[in-house]
């Protein structure tokens, strides 16, 4: 018997932070997965989940939503169902964003939070029981959204994990943009 190959099949990345202190503006970090095509894995995403949203096929569901961080364990959830996903998708990137009340309190737009701001702030991915990974965001203090993991369809089919994290200095839909984008 040759060596027998396993590929990834349902993945769940889990968000966590800590609420705002008194009198602060709350934390609301936000978990935003991006779906590319085979065809071009690093151009426009075939679709992109977030803030509650779901996939059009139902692979990619945010299971949990928190504009606050407050209570216990993971604050958002996302699955991420690879096994289901169509042949013709090959990438998927998975990206956190703060959702940042400076761009509307009349800062001029500029944004104001960034993850030194924000305690607590981890991030676990696993399949099943088996951790991929799991880290906070202390490498990259400045950025306002990052990329935390990326998995990539090889042409047997077979899905992979890539530890992506990548700060950005972003807002929400600029970062959407350029989340995927090839390095």
């Amino acid at each position: 018997m040759t060596g027998v190959r396993k590929s990834l099949a349902k993945v769940e990345v889990a968000l966590r932070w800590d609420p705002s202190g008194f009198g602060a503006p709350a934390n609301d970090l936000d978990l935003v997965v991006a779906v590319y095509g085979t065809a071009d894995r690093y151009g426009e995403p075939a679709y992109v989940v977030h803030f509650g949203s779901r996939s059009p096929d139902g692979t990619v569901t945010l299971n949990r939503d928190s504009h606050t961080g407050q209570g216990f364990g993971y604050d958002e959830v996302v699955t991420i169902e690879l096994d289901r996903m169509a042949p013709a998708l090959g990438r998927v990137v998975v990206g956190v964003v703060i959702q940042d009340p400076g761009q509307d309190s009349g800062a001029g737009g500029a944004l104001t939070k960034n993850f030194a701001g924000v305690s607590g702030a981890g991030v676990r991915i696993r399949e099943g029981y088996t951790e991929l990974a799991q880290h906070g965001f202390e490498a990259i203090p400045a950025a306002t959204a990052a990329t935390v993991a990326e998995f990539t369809r090889d042409t047997e089919g077979g899905w992979s994990f890539h530890a992506e994290l990548r700060g950005f200095d972003a807002d929400p839909q600029e970062f959407t943009r350029t989340m995927g984008a090839a390095r």
